[in-house]
């Protein structure tokens, strides 16, 4: 019977390989024929993960089932790409069809491989400049949180190896399957591929700090008519003086903080939804459509179409 093998080496990152292992045997209570998972190394037995808890494997000689292979990440990348058995390991089994997967910094060891050559792909945002540098060739992607080219995918940082096996769980055996295991593992709804690895909250200066709250409101009243006058009047202060402590404690403007949820929460509905543009723009406070593509440009620099196209084929 076909197998799962799941690709660890000393220092690979725990969360990459149990988060996709849960999707995969969840998806097995509903489904009999999804795979089971191998755990795969150079040196079978033990292998210690960063954290210092280890798991079992098998040698990579016992591939001669696997239907998928996913490739974990973790601090000990670097010496596994290194590793000419790995390399080759890799190399051999995408020769043969086999679906080759990555989570994380896994990706360095694809791309070492070259499998991911002249492919879309995407990894952890932190470390975007050395992977572009490193490997010119990739048709990086570093805003996604998992990609798909052919047979090779590859997903961003640690929960987004999560996202990754449920599209696969639901592109062998159908979304019905992918969302009851998404319901189980209770998690708030499956992540497409093509949604941000980045949250406009998270990136402000002081997302915790004194507008936290208020800012988690307009999110969810994203199709009211915010104001600074408005927003100032909900916080009990003048506008000015609103304005100016927004901006000193959040590292910018209200308006442009307000765009950036719009933005964000458009372009989930966009990518992962079959709503009219026109519709998304109006339930998230954009209302005209035209001013909505011109936000995108400026944060995305493309269209809100050319954005659903891309998840579309992802």
């Amino acid at each position: 019977m076909a197998v799962i093998g799941v690709l660890i080496f000393p220092g690979f990152q725990l969360l990459d390989v149990a988060g996709p292992i849960s999707v995969f045997e969840i998806a097995r209570r509903y489904v009999r024929d999804v795979p089971e998972v191998r755990m795969m190394a150079v040196k079978p037995g033990l292998i210690r993960s960063s954290s210092g808890t280890e798991m079992r494997a098998r040698t990579l000689r016992s591939s001669g089932t696997v239907s998928t292979l996913l490739v974990a990440g973790g601090e000990g990348v670097e010496a596994a790409s290194r590793c000419k058995q790995t390399i080759a390991f890799m190399q051999r089994l995408a020769g043969r069809g086999v679906r080759v997967a990555s989570v994380c910094s896994g990706a360095y060891l694809l791309a070492e491989a070259g499998l991911l050559d002249g492919r879309r792909a995407t990894t952890h945002w932190s470390v975007t400049s050395d992977f572009l540098d490193r490997f010119p060739k990739v048709k990086l992607e570093p805003d996604q949180i998992f990609t798909r080219d052919g047979g090779v995918w590859t997903s961003a940082g640690i929960t987004a190896g999560i996202d990754l096996a449920l599209a696969m769980v639901a592109a062998d055996h159908g979304d019905e399957i992918s969302q009851k295991v998404a319901r189980q593992l209770v998690l708030y709804h499956r992540r497409s591929g093509g949604q941000s690895q980045f949250s406009s909250l998270l990136e402000l200066k002081t997302p915790n700090g004194r507008y936290g709250g208020l800012l988690s409101w307009v999110r969810e009243h994203l199709e009211k008519h915010h104001t600074v006058e408005t927003l100032a009047e909900r916080t009990g202060l003048s506008p000015r003086h609103f304005a100016r402590s927004f901006a000193a404690e959040t590292g910018c403007t209200p308006t442009k903080a307000i765009e950036r949820l719009r933005v964000e929460v458009a372009r989930e509905r966009v990518q992962s939804s079959g709503d009219a543009i026109e519709c998304v723009a109006q339930s998230t406070g954009f209302r005209d459509p035209e001013r909505m593509r011109r936000a995108f440009i400026r944060a995305f620099g493309q269209p809100p179409q050319a954005l659903r196209r891309v998840a579309r084929n992802i």
